[in-house]
């Protein structure tokens, strides 16, 4: 191979380097699994699979006539390609994490380029077979995606393993920590978050951070958070198929369980809302063979429609429960509430807002209670509560309008509760931003549908985030009377905080709903 034609092959390997920056990306917004990966491509891929067809075409042609027309159109789609990755990574939700694993996969594509561009030069008869890999890998990139995950997958389980069991020897060795696992459909982190809080004020406390929910973020916990004065460890555990939650379990063998709902959320994979429940009693199954207790949510009926309530503590906002939060008063400054149990009542203030919020308090409570904090403290910790970040998190905005930051959010009825507490603010205009909801299965165009209806119905504004994700939330809008002038369907967050810019002033609210990372924005 002469020099401009080795020019041409290396310099389409440079490319295909800053392309799959992008495929990464995706692949680690899906958590590596392949068959999330391929979704995503079937409804984001298509233009750029033609395109590549093309590029692979001229590019074939080109090399057939003249190496050095070659060697230019892969230096010109080497710099296009390295702009375009920097443009998109700039404008991301959630930008490509340079972890251990990516450098993995980074140092695959690496290894099966070098591999397939000596053997195009020194080959002999694999010379142009060589030749033709390496530019179809170049020129597709999410085949080179797939091809080095299934390469790295074998050193991925290795690590994984080696990690999963240095955690496991760290906590064998304190057998004195008090752990606490925490799942549910929704309400997770944001009751992990308050039940952290009020157990602080009696023990050093550790907890899950952000959404470290998977085997993995716990893993990396305990291995680099957790102290030798730590007493108490609270998991937030999180599934999205059926053995999840005791592969959790089974790392930290929790003495307590919460779990919060079960409800229809990422039905895509469970199919069945009797398959998440069985998903969220594994906690319940290993918490109670260890002989623990359990706290359940009764106020989520398809949670406490499929439990023996003996067997198990039961907070809500109903009578008959163990601990019931009533009399809920609330305002701008936050919310109040009596709390009664078997032992008697505490009324509690707290700048939390919505009815959810003040279940997920109540079902801390009950376990601080449990782990002998005193109400004096519980009160005093419950007044000093702060919205978990970006659930119903109110701050100031654009133009002096004034933001419900509740992006972490993303189940049905949570998302309806924010509308509700966006209609109640008085006197000013008000909007929501959202794309929707995700990951419900066959029931996703109705819950959209119905979540549009409520937007409808509260605002004056409504800015849909995806032109064809955003389908069944216009649907629903436009069921009701909304001004079809007020509402608008953009392409990005970006778009969407641009147009709200327009009419945003000091009289304005605007809730932001579920603020999607982009692998689900098409």
């Amino acid at each position: 191979m002469e020099l401009f034609g080795f020019s041409a092959i290396l310099l389409l390997a440079v490319s295909a380097m800053f392309a799959l920056t992008r495929q990464w990306q995706m692949l680690q917004q899906n958590s590596y699994f392949p068959s999330r990966y391929l979704r995503w491509l079937t409804g984001n891929y298509t233009t750029f699979f033609i395109l590549q067809i093309f590029l692979c075409a001229v590019f074939f042609l080109l090399s057939a006539f003249s190496s050095l027309a070659a060697a230019l159109f892969a230096a010109a789609l080497a710099l296009s390609r390295c702009i375009f990755s920097l443009k998109t990574q700039k404008k991301s939700i959630k930008r490509l994490v340079v972890t251990a694993r990516v450098k993995r996969l980074y140092g695959a594509t690496a290894f099966v380029f070098i591999i397939l561009i000596v053997l195009s030069v020194f080959g002999g008869r694999l010379r142009f077979l060589s030749f033709v890999l390496c530019v179809l890998l170049a020129l597709f990139p999410a085949l080179m995606a797939l091809l080095c995950r299934m390469l790295t997958a074998p050193i991925d389980k290795a690590v994984t393993r080696w990690y999963i069991n240095d955690a496991k020897r760290i906590l064998k060795e304190r057998s004195d920590l008090l752990i606490i696992g925490v799942t549910g459909s929704y309400g997770k982190t944001s009751t992990k978050f308050i039940l952290s809080r009020l157990l602080s004020e009696k023990y050093n406390v550790l907890a899950t951070p952000g959404s470290y929910n998977t085997p993995m973020g716990v893993v990396r916990t305990v291995r680099e958070k957790l102290l030798p004065q730590t007493q108490v460890f609270i998991c937030e555990m999180g599934a999205k198929n059926v053995g999840d939650i005791k592969e959790i379990c089974d790392i930290v063998h929790p003495r307590y369980g919460v779990i919060t709902s079960v409800g229809p959320q990422h039905l895509d994979t469970f199919k069945t809302v009797d398959r998440v429940f069985a998903t969220k009693f594994e906690l319940a199954e290993e918490v109670l063979n260890n002989g623990g207790e359990v706290f359940v949510n009764g106020d989520s009926a398809d949670l406490y429609s499929r439990i023996e309530a003996s067997r198990y503590t039961v907070y809500g906002t109903q009578d008959g429960f163990d601990v019931s939060a009533r009399e809920i008063r609330s305002g701008p400054a936050g919310s109040s509430f009596t709390l009664y149990g078997k032992d008697g009542s505490i009324t509690l203030n707290t700048k939390l807002l919505g009815i959810h919020n003040i279940v997920n308090l109540a079902g801390a409570v009950a376990v601080a209670q449990r782990l002998g904090v005193s109400e004096k403290e519980i009160a005093f910790a419950a007044a000093a509560l702060k919205p978990t970040e970006h659930r119903l998190e109110c701050k100031p905005y654009l133009n002096g309008s004034v933001m419900i930051d509740d992006a972490y959010n993303a189940n049905p009825e949570g998302s309806l509760e924010a509308v509700r507490i966006l209609s109640s603010f008085e006197g000013m205009k008000k909007a929501i931003i959202t794309p929707g909801l995700i990951e419900l299965g066959e029931k996703e165009y109705e819950y959209n549908r119905r979540l549009g209806e409520a937007a409808g119905r509260a605002c004056d504004y409504i800015i849909l985030v995806g032109q064809n994700r955003s389908k069944p939330l216009a649907d629903g809008v436009l069921s009701t009377s909304f001004p079809k002038e007020n509402l608008h369907i953009v392409s990005g967050f970006q778009e969407a905080v641009k147009v709200f810019s327009d009419f945003a002033d000091s009289k304005t609210a605007v809730l932001i709903e579920n603020d999607l990372p982009d692998n689900y924005l098409f």
